[in-house]
């Protein structure tokens, strides 16, 4: 194995440890000992924790084993050999800080009055945890499964699947808990389903410029000396009118983007343009892999 191959290796296991471990203490922390709930596999395995006592690590594990199957043959062996790694992890990680608090060596938080401040930690805990699990190609078994599936075959967010799904069995829920509990988590679940969104898309965001002006290698020059970027230049036609034309595109960080608005518009007030959100951007100028 070469070293790229190595460190490709050990950043994937990495992150399904720090991930998984961050979901465990978000769970162990925040959501149980507030008695809130959480959504899918995950969810069921709180309920009847709070339903029969049952423990959370050994439920989620024997729930997740059906699913498997169908994320065996969907997902292919490398991706389930990470949601394998991903769920006994997790029950790993769960069992762990059951036991530190059965001990006392880890005192949950617990609030009467401000569940806002609850919510947001543990949306927050448990969006960031489940999007480095995902960031590593893995999931924690459950409704993660099936949301990787659909992301893979329909291009859907991972996010908003998760968040849908969730919403389902939270409204089951309801016939168990107070419908307080439950509305204070669906807060915490849409905030986890943003972060998990942020860490997938990438945390550093950037946005590209698509440009249509009058002297397009002129304001090419003008872009690279002025803001140090590399700029591509593209050949169009009109739809319309069946010029020919050139498009400049070039990608800069969120603080050079008024400066080079400021620059289009010097070069040509009626410059078209178009600007996006990016993520992920790697390369001269930006961040390495």
């Amino acid at each position: 194995m070469n070293q790229a191959r190595l460190w490709s290796s050990v950043k994937t296991w990495s992150l399904l440890v720090v991930g998984t471990a961050l979901y465990a203490f978000g769970l162990q922390y925040f959501i149980i000992p507030n008695l809130l709930m959480e959504g899918g596999v995950t969810g069921v395995a709180v309920l009847l924790n709070y339903a029969l006592d049952l423990p959370v690590w050994l439920t989620s594990l024997v729930i997740n084993l059906p699913l498997f199957l169908l994320g065996w043959r969907q997902l292919g062996k490398s991706a389930m050999v990470y949601t394998l790694a991903g769920t006994l992890m997790l029950s790993l990680f769960l069992w762990i800080a059951e036991l530190l608090v059965d001990n006392g060596w880890l005192v949950p938080f617990r609030s009467e009055q401000d569940f806002i401040l609850v919510v947001l930690y543990a949306g927050v805990t448990l969006g960031i945890g489940l999007g480095l699990v995902f960031r590593a190609g893995g999931t924690t078994g459950g409704v993660d499964i099936i949301a990787r599936i659909l992301h893979r075959l329909k291009g859907w967010s991972m996010g908003q699947i998760i968040l849908s799904l969730d919403v389902l069995i939270l409204g089951v829920s309801l016939l168990f808990i107070p419908k307080e509990k439950v509305l204070y988590t669906l807060v915490s679940v849409f905030i986890a389903s943003k972060i998990i969104d942020f860490i997938q898309e990438g945390a550093y965001a950037a946005k590209a410029f698509t440009i249509l002006c009058s002297q397009p290698e002129k304001l090419a020059k003008e872009i690279t000396k002025e803001l140090d970027r590399g700029v591509t230049l593209m050949p169009a036609v009109g739809a319309f009118s069946g010029e020919h034309k050139t498009i400049v595109y070039c990608v800069v960080s969120r603080f050079e983007i008024g400066k080079l608005k400021s620059l289009v518009r010097q070069h040509d007030r009626r410059a078209f343009i178009v600007i996006n959100d990016v993520h992920d951007v790697l390369g001269e100028g930006f961040r390495e892999e």
